[in-house]
């Protein structure tokens, strides 16, 4: 059976007979059915029975039957409903709009709305570059998807995506302090996905793609970058990418070898594989090879999708073309960003001496952690169970707010590596061992590193806009 998860966590309000020791036997009885018992709270108390809310983590919808099953098996007790704690955060929404500005008289009123608005707004049209200072645009994000890779799930339309999206959107605000809004489109078309996004910019100071199917991914993101004036990043590719960096970073400082000198295997060209082998060929890695299911990417084939064409011509110089099983043989990094259950650990016993491998593949890696432990000396997931998460949280927050704060036009490869490199410092050379590589995504240090770095990196290279002007009437 699988761990218990916060995920599955589950009420169960149960009518008990009253007794000292009712409490005790409904914690006991869970427990033993495999739950995480996390609080027990007594609701209703009568001269015959009891009322006890039993709070509890289980591994999925199966494994919470059973857990009521064993609640009712004791004598007299029935359970009376379950409440699916995950279903009821997401009631109504996870995200809402709260003004910033007071509205508590006519005075109030007339500067923020009529009439005194229009003061503001002939000053936007005189130069639209104020709208960066006068409007929500100055710290405002869209969370952009059609719906069709979202988590694990693949293709489950724009409504079924909204939760993740509202997820998104909380994020950001809560670690970035910067304002999000899902914006879940119904439509497949490329074309229209980037008519839209166009056409809607002016309310936003940058886009945020997010799970859109590869490869139409890559051309939506390339339209958008070249027609628009803010940043537009999709976070599945280069979010991924920034983070796997910077734990690479640390990783290779723990087994004591630079990035020039390792040989590197990635499991995955997609979205997040193509951005990561971009990051790492910009950072000095020499020697990757990259996999997809029908073995390593090399020179000799010729590929209809022009990303795997250029993995294949910026990657695997000695052109070797078997199986990923059999490019693990002498390699120092292994990076999964592709399906579960891949490897075992034989393979990871092949690679070589204090070896590092980052299974990201969720919810299940591509090789047991616990397997790989055996022989690699650093391992990290893409799960919060296990050390070393590597976890986008890590990198979108502090990354816009950086952006938004620069008023970037654009995102650059060397803004990348700033976040990256600022995600790996925050973890001290007094911190940093086998088993912490990355810093915790509730590291208050972490996003105003990050933006810090990215801001400073956008202003270095001129990727920002003219400075707003300071209107005579304002």
């Amino acid at each position: 059976m699988a761990t218990p998860s916060p995920g599955y966590s589950m009420i169960l309000r149960v009518q008990a007979p009253a007794g000292l020791t009712v409490t005790s036997e409904l914690a006991t009885a869970a427990a033993t059915a495999g739950a995480a018992v996390t609080a027990l709270d007594v609701v209703e108390s009568h001269a015959e029975h009891v009322v006890v809310d039993v709070s509890c983590n289980v591994s999925d919808a199966s494994h919470r039957d059973e857990v009521r099953d064993a609640l009712e098996a004791i004598e007299g007790v029935a359970v009376r409903k379950i409440s699916d704690r995950t279903f009821l955060i997401h009631l109504g929404g996870k995200i809402e709009v709260t003004p910033r500005v007071s509205l508590r008289n006519r005075d109030d009123l007339s500067r923020a709305y009529t009439p005194g608005v229009a003061r503001v707004c002939t000053a936007i049209a005189e130069n639209p570059a104020d709208a960066r200072r006068l409007t929500i645009k100055r710290n405002t994000v869209a969370v952009v998807t059609d719906g069709t890779a979202v988590l694990g799930l693949g293709d489950i339309g724009p409504a079924a995506a909204l939760p993740v999206m509202e997820g998104k959107a909380a994020l950001f605000k809560a670690f970035g302090d910067v304002d999000a809004w899902p914006v879940c489109l119904d439509t497949k078309d490329t074309d229209e996905i980037v008519r839209i996004v166009k056409a809607m910019a002016p309310v936003y100071g940058g886009v945020n793609l997010e799970d859109i199917a590869a490869p139409r991914c890559f051309e939506i993101e390339a339209r958008l970058r070249e027609e628009l004036d803010i940043p537009v990043f999709h976070d599945d590719q280069h979010g991924t990418a920034i983070v796997a960096l910077a734990a690479l970073y640390n990783a290779l400082k723990v087994v004591e070898k630079r990035i020039e000198d390792v040989r590197i295997v990635v499991s995955g060209v997609g979205a997040a594989g193509h951005a990561i082998i971009q990051l790492l060929t910009a950072n000095g890695a020499g020697d990757i090879v990259a996999c997809s299911r029908n073995g390593a990417i090399h020179r000799g084939e010729d590929y209809q999708d022009q990303h795997r064409q250029w993995i294949a011509q910026h990657t695997n110089e000695q052109g070797f073309s078997g199986s990923l099983k059999e490019a693990m043989a002498g390699a120092d990094v292994f990076i999964g960003v592709s399906a579960p259950n891949l490897l075992d650990e034989a393979d990871i016993a092949a690679m070589n001496d204090r070896a590092v491998v980052f299974a990201m593949a969720n919810p299940d890696p591509e090789v047991d952690p616990g397997a790989a432990a055996e022989h690699a000396e650093v391992v990290a997931t893409g799960r919060s169970d296990f050390p070393n998460q590597i976890n986008n949280v890590l990198a979108f927050p502090g990354l816009f707010r950086g952006l938004l704060d620069a008023g970037a036009t654009d995102i650059t490869t060397e803004m990348l590596v700033a976040a990256a490199r600022a995600i790996a410092d925050c973890v001290g050379d007094d911190e940093l061992n086998a088993g912490y590589i990355v810093p915790s995504v509730f590291d208050p240090a972490v996003a105003p590193a990050v933006a810090a770095s990215v801001r400073a990196s956008a202003e270095a290279v001129g990727a920002v806009a003219e400075p707003v002007t300071e209107p005579a009437h304002a």
